[in-house]
């Protein structure tokens, strides 16, 4: 086997291991945690389906292959809840040592494309990236929507939380940011989100 397609293929056992890191999100009708691996394919595929409702024109494949491999790095970084304030202070450190690391797996060529795309995700600039983060932010409430909330009530977690973070959602996409907007006052009113 040459050394290219060896490189590809122990990149891709490596990031089987993303369906061993599981978030704190539950899989709907009260199911198990989800896993990275899940949430990512979701988004995906989520991304296709919704990808009329963009503020902006996006490369559909694009985006999709962001939502793909934006979680690659937690593989070695963990996932870091949402809304945990001291994890989020070390995030980008820990993602950025993961990135290195895993990337490197690959050929240069693509280390460099799949390097780029995600940094394309964190930096939050194109409307590719905004409207990822917007399936990024809307899958993990469809989810949470359909389990009444439980999530938001187990952690404690405030609808000025919630809201802080669907401001990316209405960066990428206006018409999903209103579907959040009435599922978070539905869940405010029923107390399974803190004032």
């Amino acid at each position: 086997m040459d050394e290219r397609l060896k490189q590809q293929l122990d990149f891709a056992l490596e990031i089987d291991k993303e369906k061993n890191i599981f978030r704190q999100t539950h899989l709907s009708g009260h199911g198990r945690n989800e896993n990275d691996a899940e949430h990512a394919w979701h988004m995906a595929i989520m991304a296709y389906l919704l990808q009329e409702y963009a503020n902006e024109p996006v490369d559909i494949g694009r985006v999709m292959l962001m939502c793909l491999i934006h979680d690659i790095v937690e593989i070695d970084a963990g996932d870091t809840y949402a809304y945990d304030t001291e994890g989020l202070k070390t995030q980008k450190a820990r993602e950025d040592a993961a990135k290195e690391r895993i990337f490197s797996l690959l050929p240069e060529d693509q280390k460099q494309k799949l390097t780029q795309l995600f940094d394309e995700f964190e930096e939050f600039q194109t409307p590719e990236s905004k409207f990822a983060h917007a399936m990024d932010n809307l899958q993990p409430l469809l989810l949470n929507n359909s389990n009444g909330g439980g999530d938001w009530r187990e952690h404690g977690v405030s609808a000025k939380q919630v809201y802080g973070r669907q401001q990316k959602t209405r960066q990428g996409s206006e018409k999903l940011y209103q579907v959040t907007d009435q599922i978070l006052k539905e869940h405010i009113r029923k107390g399974n989100l803190k004032e």
